[in-house]
């Protein structure tokens, strides 16, 4: 059974991979094109508290995570976000950067805190169906699949 956090980012609608230790999804409200969430699946609620294991995986994920931003996006900067204030299990806000904006079915992302810090409340927010289709585009191009 998966997490809060991952339930609250809308897993599974919104799951993009996984691993045994870590989902990637997206992440509903968009900052940018291409947000995410990398949610860890152990229970725990300190980063310093995982698993050899986990952060093992963790590598592999950000490899992959990056690389698929990168081709999708074309960021020009990645900010890794451990937050955890609200949501108390371990994830990762991820938000690719860049000047200008970029656009996905007929939706506008604009990047308001370039070149400063992410403006995570000046999001796109998307419906479940936009949910679902972007997620599963983003799957499609998960690098190894």
């Amino acid at each position: 059974m998966p997490n809060p956090t991952a339930l609250k980012f809308a897993w599974p609608r919104a799951r993009i991979a996984e691993t045994a230790r870590w989902t990637v999804q997206l992440r509903p409200k968009q900052p940018t094109l291409g947000s995410l969430v990398v949610v860890c699946k152990e229970p725990a609620t300190a980063f310093s508290a995982l698993s050899a294991q986990a952060f093992t995986e963790l590598r592999t994920v950000t490899t992959s995570v990056e690389r698929l931003l990168k081709d999708f996006v074309e960021y020009q900067r990645i900010n890794w976000l451990m937050l955890m204030m609200v949501d108390p299990d371990v994830h990762f806000h991820v938000i690719p950067r860049y000047d200008g904006s970029r656009d996905w079915d007929g939706l506008t992302f604009r990047d308001a805190g370039w070149p400063n810090p992410p403006a995570l409340t000046e999001a796109v927010s998307l419906d479940d169906a936009q949910v679902i289709r972007l997620a599963a585009e983003l799957a499609a191009r998960w690098p190894g699949r």
